[in-house]
């Protein structure tokens, strides 16, 4: 079973073998300060006051507080890595301990946006850097010899000349008492050992033996289970309660009403589960309950309306489309999807006078917080949040209306509690990718070249559903980007890569409209708007012009572009979270149908930490940008949803994932991050393979609907491409 992790500087010591005495280095995670070190000893150990540690023990075990959520972009391993790094330490001799929320040591606790390894990379090698400083100087004053003499190696401080070394333990507390500096030397990325090379996960071991690692393993002696029956569809209030049969099943404790939930609490999950299946709750209407059918009406109306915010707007955007020699007009539609993670959603709760106690899987412990303070009204100092391993979010878990329900419902019943969703309660209730549609338009010259670009988004609950400064914005002399939202009962959140997600595909594929209806080959025509907006720069240019080039060049000639036989190749190239990922489909026609076989994919996303983790978020990113974009689709009737569990919403299967290749940018510069980029070109690459293959473009997610696998005509909502 998993136990509440006490994060406090006493347990700390316990963890990292240092009651014995050591080595301790405290920095804080917003300004890189290193403050002094100190000895640790057994009898003071509580008296030391850091942000957060980087520890050396007797014994030489090196162990670093990670404050993010680890949900498997793999920060557990990439974090000591870089620390490891920049104090020569033997790889096998570091082990990181997460971190409880604390907002006073650390900044930016969350995990999203691809941030944590740009935001903490300096930090973390600015810490191992001055550790090794510390090192070297004690080695050196204890052999009277100079410090420039003196290397480090696997956790030791080598003197060569005189043929002496010293392991990091041995040192560990002399180094307390040399000056921490003000400024530290770091390394040139030439001598990177540990950096760059592939390392496996910290935790694989503990999770193919089946530790008790998540929040749906987290189990206190004493606590309740709780499962909780919300509306049936959005719109809908409850009406009235029945709870009588069920209060009489085995192991019930209490059934609440709260909100517009009703809870089922009890000894266990499996006997909440079978009481709540026989509460009778009565709802009634209270707001729109919309269909699928509505929403497509709805995109038709907004996109011919004359209302729209405008997000940017370069040149004559009217003059170019009126002088143009022909113009190109295409829409674009995807669905709502849901999250999926295979976690189902899950908190713990303890809620007492003294304060709340909150542990469970969340991308943002500040934010839930903050949540439960506002709800309970209880000061922000007296609630603690602990982070267990999150099994997936893809942006589910940045919300925080499942940790807060658990809050909520433990104040009611006056103790901890456990709430569990089923996965159906996460479908049917949760929170989704908006439902978008999209118009593009392109004013072509006689010459061939893009001289006006127009793109309209209509979103349900999108929020801007555009991004007006990635390409080919400031490449066009005239173009206009504009976004309506509609507002609905149907709850949306950020859905890994949020907006871009769907756009990339979007936009990847009207470019190659664009490419073919003036003759020009895809990549090409790419590299040309790229040089134009490089050396004619129209307004704002927010992505990097070189390393977008970079990809792009890269990818196509990895995967052998317009030179293979026997295959239809298909580009996308895009740029979303700091970094930038082309790729290149590769379909076959198999039976009549089109059949991905391979990806191949050029990341330039800074330095690679980890190469192995690199490969899988690489990886893991095209396989769920390619299944959803083929298989997804969540649909609703009267405001329900029409899938409610893996049996009826389509995920891709094992034998489905084609063959990925990964290639990275070996540029020098710092991470830019990982976790979500590579997801938006896929859509993109494989929508323009298939089109080379069947001369039929695909306009609609899920590609699996389209005629080009069900062989069958379906009737859009959208128009068609239009070509004047």
């Amino acid at each position: 079973m998993t136990k509440s992790i006490d994060t406090s500087r006493r347990n700390f010591l316990k963890l990292t073998s240092l009651t014995a005495g050591g080595f301790m280095i405290g920095f804080n995670w917003i300004t890189n300060e290193v403050k002094a070190a100190s000895v640790i000893a057994k009898s003071a150990a509580a008296d030391v006051g850091f942000n957060s540690y980087l520890s050396i023990a007797p014994d030489g075990l090196i162990t670093l507080f990670s404050p993010n959520p680890e949900l498997g972009q793999n920060i557990l391993t990439s974090f000591p890595m870089i620390v490891a790094e920049e104090l020569d330490a033997d790889w096998s001799k570091v082990k990181v301990v997460q971190a409880g929320l604390d907002t006073a040591r650390f900044d930016r606790q969350v995990t999203g946006g691809s941030g944590a390894v740009p935001h903490s990379w300096k930090l973390l090698r600015t810490a191992g850097a001055t550790a090794r400083h510390m090192l070297i100087e004690a080695a050196a004053k204890r052999w009277n010899v100079p410090a420039s003499e003196c290397t480090t190696e696997n956790s030791f401080v080598i003197h060569a000349a005189s043929n002496r070394k010293l392991s990091y333990g041995e040192l560990a507390q002399e180094a307390c008492t040399i000056p921490v500096p003000e400024n530290v030397k770091l390394k040139d990325r030439k001598d990177f050992k540990i950096i760059g090379t592939a390392v496996k996960n910290v935790e694989a071991k503990n999770l193919y033996t089946g530790k008790p690692l998540f929040g749906l393993d987290f189990y206190r002696k004493g606590m309740l289970y709780a499962m909780i029956q919300r509306p049936t569809a959005f719109g809908l209030k409850i009406k009235s309660v029945d709870a009588e049969e069920a209060k009489k099943m085995p192991g019930i404790v209490n059934v609440v009403t709260f909100g517009n939930n009703v809870a089922v609490v009890g000894n266990s999950t499996w006997e909440v589960m079978k009481a709540r299946k026989v509460l009778k709750v009565e709802y009634e209407k209270d707001g729109s309950l919309e269909s699928t059918d509505d929403h497509n009406k709805l995109f038709t109306s907004l996109m011919n309306s004359g209302k729209a915010d405008v997000q940017r707007k370069d040149g004559d955007v009217e003059a170019a489309f009126k002088n143009a020699a022909k113009v190109i007009k295409s829409e674009y539609q995807c669905p709502f999807l849901p999250h999926s993670p295979m976690e189902p959603m899950n908190f713990f709760a303890d809620v007492r006078a003294d304060g709340i106690e909150l542990i469970g899987p969340t991308q943002t412990p500040a934010a839930t917080r903050t949540a439960v303070s506002k709800l309970l009204n209880v000061p922000e100092e007296k609630i603690t949040v602990q982070m267990t391993r999150l099994g997936g979010g893809f942006g589910r878990r940045l919300k925080t209306d499942y940790s807060v329900e658990a809050a909520e419902l433990s104040s009611i019943i006056k103790a901890p509690v456990k709430v569990t969703w089923l996965k159906e309660d996460d479908m049917t209730g949760g929170s989704y990718r908006p439902a978008v549609r999209y118009r593009f338009e392109a004013a072509i010259d006689a010459k061939g070249n893009m001289t006006g670009y127009k793109l309209r988004g209509v979103g349900i609950n999108a929020g801007n559903c555009t991004r007006q400064d990635n390409f080919p914005s400031g490449a066009v002399d005239n173009l206009l980007i504009e976004s309506i939202e509609h507002v609905s009962p149907i709850t949306t959140g950020a859905w890994r890569a949020p907006i871009t997600n769907f756009l990339a595909y979007a936009e990847q594929s009207f470019l190659d409209e664009v490419a073919y209806a003036v003759k020009k080959d895809p990549v090409q025509f790419r590299l040309d708007l790229l040089q134009r907006a490089r050396t004619n720069p129209v307004g704002d240019i927010r992505y990097d012009i070189d390393r977008m080039e970079g990809v792009t060049k890269l990818a196509a000639e990895k995967a052998g572009w317009g030179k293979k036989k026997g295959v239809a190749q298909g580009f996308a190239v895009y740029f979303s979270h700091r970094s930038y990922v082309a790729q290149v489909c590769e379909v076959k026609m198999e039976n009549g149908k089109p059949a991905v076989k391979n990806i191949i994919a050029a990341a330039d996303c800074g330095e690679v930490v980890n190469l192995s983790g690199a490969r899988q978020q690489v990886m893991g990113g095209i396989t769920d940008g390619y299944g959803h974009a083929m298989f997804g689709k969540l649909s609703f009737t009267n405001g329900e949803t029409d899938q409610k569990n893996f049996n009826s919403y389509r995920l891709i299967r094992m034998r489905e994932i084609p063959e990925i290749e990964t290639h990275f940018v070996d540029n020098g510069i710092d991470p830019t991050g990982l976790g979500e980029p590579a997801l938006p070109p896929t859509g993109g690459a494989v929508a323009n393979a298939i089109f080379r293959a069947t001369g039929q473009r695909i306009r609609e997610q899920p590609f699996i609907e389209h005629s080009v696998f069900t062989g069958k005509k379906v009737k859009s909502t959208m128009k068609n491409t239009e070509i004047k």
